[in-house]
């Protein structure tokens, strides 16, 4: 079973529009479409910064259907549930959605211990046949798991087809992870520690950021010309990428910065996500305007 290629895996954004704060399918579809434009190498659909979980069935199954029709890229869905036949049913529902275009369902680490964790991911591929990302990301899913017992549940399942580092400190994770697996490992967070994560091994990242082109330019460089092209390329994206990660605000800032590029009509989040801090705007736009893009791609 193939393995993720390696680069930039863009997690789309919801968008949401009016009172009732329904998905705005044409941002969603404009989205979508500035990823693959900017180079991005995959899209990741559905997660948490996806907002997946606020989404019903149907929701998240026309999300998919709307970026499936979108763009030519392959897909990763993300999976919200971390009990075995709940996320069995999602796993179908995004196979239903997604058709061929979908190349790995994003499973959460669900038990610290790797024999647990195994069954699970076992249970799903063996109902399904889809091949798994395995998310470490213990904000979302409350669970804590070494790299090493990660590393042994994942070690000997072939369907695996890649592992997303984001349990910080990620560069050591990652470090752990990379020599003692042959599948790709990726860094998230919103590419902030995205260089170092690339040193200790990294295939690149699959996170959402406001400018994927920094994010790109990142990794492209990295593989092309090693740390200082990396460091040079990503450098002036770093002041933004540290604002957007902002604790408790992450998803609305981001969706604030897209929205003001035009990416999507309206920034708006779905509670119980914090929205955008008015008092936050005004040093946001000056991140905005010292991103390197030309003009009118703001």
């Amino acid at each position: 079973m193939s393995a993720l290629q390696r680069g930039v895996w863009g997690v789309v954004a919801t968008p949401f529009a009016g009172p009732d704060l329904a998905v705005d399918h044409t941002s969603l579809a404009r989205l979508a479409t500035h990823y693959e434009r900017t180079g991005a190498v995959g899209l990741t659909v559905l997660g948490v910064f996806g907002e997946a979980a606020r989404l019903d069935a149907a929701e998240r199954a026309a999300v998919l259907g709307t970026v499936r029709d979108a763009v030519g890229l392959p897909i990763v869905a993300g999976v919200t549930a971390l009990a075995t036949a709940p996320a069995i049913e999602e796993v179908r529902a995004a196979q239903r959605a997604a058709g061929d275009r979908l190349a790995a369902v994003m499973l959460q680490v669900n038990s610290p211990d790797p024999g647990v964790l195994a069954a699970h991911l076992r249970a799903v591929h063996a109902a399904t046949g889809v091949p798994v990302v395995v998310q470490d990301y213990p904000v979302a899913s409350g669970v804590t798991i070494g790299a090493d017992a990660l590393a042994a549940a994942v070690r000997e399942l072939p369907f695996v087809a890649a592992v997303k580092a984001e349990a910080p400190p990620t560069p050591v994770a990652i470090a752990a992870l990379t020599a003692t697996l042959d599948v790709p490992v990726f860094g998230g967070l919103g590419g902030i520690g995205l260089l170092d994560e690339l040193a200790a091994g990294a295939a690149g990242a699959m996170t959402g950021f406001s400018f994927p082109e920094g994010l790109v330019a990142c990794v492209e460089a990295w593989f092309d010309g090693g740390y200082a092209a990396a460091r040079r390329a990503f450098l002036p994206y770093l002041p933004l990428v540290n604002a957007e990660q902002q604790p408790r605000l992450a998803l609305a800032i981001r969706k604030e910065c897209l929205h003001v590029r035009g990416l999507i009509a309206d920034p708006a989040v779905r509670p119980p996500a914090a929205p955008m801090p008015a008092a936050l705007r005004a040093q946001l736009r000056r991140h905005l305007d010292a991103v390197p893009v030309p003009a009118g791609r703001r």
